[in-house]
């Protein structure tokens, strides 16, 4: 069984597209060759910025031949149908067999196609993979038609086997497939000639080439931690940042750099990012001053002077760059100091979305909604307030606009240059997240305060003017921000109800909308205010609208109304999509959505976790059974008689002892689970219920419920009734699945 190499030699591969490139050769090649018929054992893709390389090893030798019998029209069908089906299989008159039926004679025919060896197959689905490779961006050069991401120079396509190496001829675009490649640029550049992937990774590495992006990433790790620990310095974390380095590089040369005294005093979220950004560095912290000092770059290059000339050469650039930051800083330091009013004053021509106003409209409507939730999470509804007005200043600093990912981090720091309360400042840099799975969730009051006020106030606002998600798209993010709001939530065990919260912003929303409206019924203002206008109420809202012949402010209640209802199903999508990670189903979410206070998500997520818990068990499953088989029983009663049995079961119609039993065992459990769920102790309220397994089993084993007796009929249906309602007290059990 032969082995198969391909490399795909070309001009530098922007890193950030390797490793789907990578993967995208294997499966293109691999799904080819296993849809001709071909098997394998196993397959590699590697990459440098220079090359893609795949190995397939335990190829087949050739596809097997295959055998396919194809069912015909009918003999005595028309001409046309027997030519077309014909010319469809590729067969004459004599290749077809007439057999007997369900309808009558019918052709039958036998389609043989003979085998092929692997190399005509493996040629053909090179040339599809290189003719339709997914590059996210790709180029032409030169008089031909080929696309690929940079100019591609050479084609390396060997199958070897017991008998040696062979090349797979295919000609692409006057590229024709060879068995020989390039080392590296600069320290090893003649080419040469490979018999097989062994040898080729071993000669690659001879000639300064690193051919794994994991080895590559290892390497860099490994040496630039060494570097900072013998200068008692550690490296700053970010995986992102060393994979990105691992793709512009194929012979890793981590060098130590220092950076200047004058430098120091920049936050070290400054320096982290301008040498991250602009030169690919990773940064290196002191332990002992908690400031990041140092830094790494990873040249490319094995240098006479041990990279002296190099690491010069980058210091002179990353001083420049710095210099840039530290007079960012200083100006931005100046605003703060004198009470950031020009950034608030700049926010007010800073567009947030169309038919939501400015950026200052919506700092507005933040602080009026930090301000509401601020007692519900032990926050001080005027620090969360103030927190809510600062919180996107920085939008308008200078350091903001050069690193748009610094918001709110250097917002903590204006705020604190301008003497802001700690808990304020903090608020600043806190209220974007949790931005993702992997973001810490915030705990501090005042910031999970402006934390929820702000994705309230973007799903509310982008709700309200119908620019929800569909499908896979999601420009604005709400989906993150809904399960921001979730992780916030729970994280924080917050009792705080959704509905009221999309009321309360909903009010706030309208009357942003009558400012930006006003001019349309300026003339009808104080009937507005005489009608109710300004009422909670929206239906005295809707009443003043209409009285001021403005139909598009009902309109706009009418979205906030629909708006409340749909939003909070979203909220539960989302934490269906959270509580999958911790091992509960959304079949158990569903059976809970049905008891009141669903928008109260802590609550929520308590009753499922118990209810969860309480199905693991043999007695949840086994009553499980019990309450769907009383269910059912009673659906098919109540529509056969065409009446609702929910009422009147009386002991003294029960006849067996099993009967009895229920009976007792619901008289005790009731009222057990009824109180239970009062003080919401969850788990008090499935061990009450759990109670009941036993009496249902054994009565469901003894009592026959369709009795010819009538009463004795409606009588045990009741108690089926009693039953559904013990379990309807926890959850709806028929949403739950098994």
């Amino acid at each position: 069984m032969p082995d198969l190499l391909i490399e795909l030699f070309s001009e530098e591969i922007p890193a950030r597209m390797q490793s789907r490139a990578r993967e995208d050769l294997r499966k293109l090649v691999t799904d080819g060759l296993v849809a001709a018929g071909l098997t394998y054992r196993s397959a590699g893709a590697f990459s440098t910025p220079r090359r893609l390389t795949l190995t397939v090893e335990g190829l087949s030798a050739e596809s097997p031949t295959t055998r396919e019998e194809r069912k015909g029209p009918r003999t005595d069908a028309p001409e046309a149908a027997l030519q077309g089906f014909l010319r469809g299989a590729g067969l004459t008159r004599d290749d077809l067999v007439a057999r007997d039926d369900k309808k009558g004679q019918v052709w039958f025919a036998t389609i043989v196609k003979p085998g092929r060896p692997a190399a005509e197959i493996v040629a053909e689905v090179l040339d599809s993979t290189i003719r339709n490779f997914p590059w996210p961006k790709s180029m032409r050069w030169g008089a031909g038609s080929l696309r690929w991401v940079r100019p591609l120079h050479s084609i390396i396509c060997i199958l070897t086997d017991e008998a040696g190496a062979r090349i797979v001829p295919l000609d692409i675009e006057g590229i024709r497939t060879g068995d020989t490649t390039r080392g590296h640029r600069f320290m090893a550049p003649d080419a040469f000639a490979v018999t097989g992937f062994d040898d080729y990774a071993a000669r690659l590495r001879r000639a300064r080439v690193m051919l794994d992006s994991a080895e590559r990433e290892a390497a860099i790790r490994q040496e630039a931690a060494n570097l900072a620990f013998a200068r008692g310095w550690e490296i700053v974390p970010d995986d992102g940042l060393l994979s990105e380095i691992a793709g512009l590089v194929e012979w890793p040369v981590p060098l130590m750099g220092v950076i200047e005294d004058r430098f120091l005093a920049l936050p070290p979220e400054v320096l982290q990012t301008s040498m991250k950004e602009h030169q690919k560095f990773l940064s290196a912290r002191n332990p002992k001053t908690g400031r990041i000092e140092g830094f790494v770059t990873v040249a490319n290059i094995d240098t006479p002077d041990h990279g002296d000339t190099i690491l010069k050469g980058n210091q002179r650039v990353l001083a420049a760059r710095l210099s840039d930051a530290a007079f960012f800083w200083e100006n931005d330091l100046r605003e703060a100091k004198s009470g950031m009013q020009d950034w608030e004053q700049g926010l007010k021509s800073v567009t947030f979305q169309s038919k939501l106003g400015s950026q200052a409209d919506r700092i507005t409507r933040i602080a009026a909604l930090a301000r509401e939730i601020a007692p519900l999470v032990g926050a001080d509804p005027d620090m969360a307030e103030e927190a809510a007005r600062i919180a996107k200043l920085d939008l308008r600093s200078a350091m903001v606009g050069e690193f748009p990912e610094l918001q709110g981090t250097m917002g903590r720091y204006y705020a604190l240059e301008a003497g802001k309360d700690a808990a304020v400042a903090d608020a600043a840099r806190d209220h974007y997240s949790p931005l993702g799975p992997s973001d810490a969730v915030p705990t501090a009051p005042v910031s999970v305060a402006v934390a929820l006020a702000d994705k309230l106030d973007t799903l509310t606002g982008f709700w309200a003017i119908d620019e929800k998600p569909t499908g896979s798209k999601d420009p604005f993010a709400l989906r993150r921000a809904a399960l921001g709001v979730v992780r916030l939530v729970l994280g924080n065990a917050i009792r705080i109800s959704l509905s009221e919260l999309m009321h309360t912003i909903g009010e706030v929303h309208l009357d942003f909308f009558f400012l930006r409206q006003r001019e349309h019924f300026a003339d009808s203002e104080r009937q507005l205010v005489d009608a109710g206008f300004e009422k909670p109420d929206y239906a005295q809202k809707i009443k003043a609208f209409e009285k001021a012949s403005f139909p598009e402010g009902t309109a706009f209640i009418n979205a906030l109304v629909a708006m409340e209802i749909d939003l909070l199903s979203f909220f539960h999508d989302r934490l269906k999509v959270f509580l999958k990670d911790q091992g509960i189903r959304h079949d158990v979410i569903d059976a809970v959505l049905n008891m009141p206070g669903n928008d109260d998500l802590t609550l929520l997520v308590n009753r499922a976790t118990a209810l969860s818990d309480f199905l693991k068990t043999d007695d949840g499953t086994n009553l499980l059974q019990g309450l769907k088989r009383a269910a059912n029983i009673l659906a098919q009663a109540e529509e056969k008689d065409g009446v609702e049995y929910s009422f009147g079961a009386d002991p003294k119609y029960a006849e067996t002892d099993q009967e009895r039993a229920l009976f007792a065992a619901l008289g005790q459990a009731q009222p057990a689970i009824s109180a239970a769920m009062q003080a919401e102790d969850f788990p008090a309220a499935m061990s009450a219920i759990a109670a009941l397994r036993a009496p249902i089993d054994a009565f469901f084993d003894a009592v026959q419920i369709n009795t010819d007796s009538q009463i004795l009929r409606r009588n045990r249906l009741n108690l089926l009734s009693q039953i559904r309602a013990a379990g309807a007290a926890i959850a709806d059990f028929n949403k739950i699945e098994g």
